[in-house]
């Protein structure tokens, strides 16, 4: 009873942080012209990054989630937020161009961050190769030993996303709170009223690649289950 108990706890902490990310970015997506009156996020990023002397990084719609490409120095945004004027749409850019902003200055966190996330993104790449031929590897060599080595490096190479997550979490809290946040005030964007909502849309906006990050290891739950059978 107790490891169905553990069970329930590790799947609730798994799951439930990404459910709160995704009601708080919907539930402040309406209404949607709430900020008509002072223009799109995409607008909104774009005064923002010029207000900070930043006028060579561009802002772009597109379809792999909000985020910032420091390779191209582009803010990018989803076409709901892009084109959109609710309050999730003008708070999620302003935590975009925060990135903008570390990487202007070539903040500390901001460097290691980018470090540890192309050791992520090659950790989780031999990962996904490893629990693909570990079941060959087996077979062909007759080890279970093996086989076994292999699954252990293929989970330590997936839990490495979201250990980078966890650690680099303070890039993207200063991203909301020590840029975005300021900004927003200072420049009185926000309506009357809207400051603690816009709070907890900063807070999901911090915590959206740990929560996906969590959510991957459900699909290494079940390539393991897989596996096993």
């Amino acid at each position: 009873m107790i490891f169905v108990v553990i069970a329930l706890i590790v799947l609730a902490a798994i799951i439930l942080p990404g459910l709160w990310v995704k009601r708080i970015l919907a539930k402040y997506s309406t209404p949607k012209d709430r900020y008509a009156d002072k223009g799109t996020g995409a607008e909104l990023a774009r005064h923002l990054l010029d207000q900070n002397n930043l006028q060579h990084v561009g802002v772009e719609p597109t379809e792999t989630g909000d985020h910032y490409d420091p390779l191209t120095t582009t803010v990018r945004l989803t076409k709901d937020k892009f084109h959109g004027h609710s309050l999730t749409a003008i708070t999620v850019a302003a935590h975009e161009v925060g990135h903008a902003i570390q990487h202007a200055r070539n903040e500390h966190l901001f460097r290691n961050r980018l470090r540890l996330a192309k050791l992520a993104a090659t950790g989780q790449k031999v990962g996904s190769a490893v629990i693909l031929v570990a079941p060959v590897v087996t077979v062909l060599a007759r080890s279970p030993a093996l086989g076994a080595l292999c699954l252990a490096i293929a989970i330590g190479s997936m839990l490495l996303s979201t250990l980078v997550h966890f650690i680099t979490l303070p890039v993207e809290l200063d991203a909301s709170f020590g840029k975005a946040l300021p900004m927003l005030k200072q420049g009185n964007y926000l309506h009357p009223g809207d400051l603690p909502h816009a709070n907890k849309i900063l807070k999901a906006a911090a915590l959206t690649y740990v929560a996906a990050s969590l959510a991957s290891l459900l699909n290494l739950g079940r390539w393991l289950a897989v596996l096993r059978r």
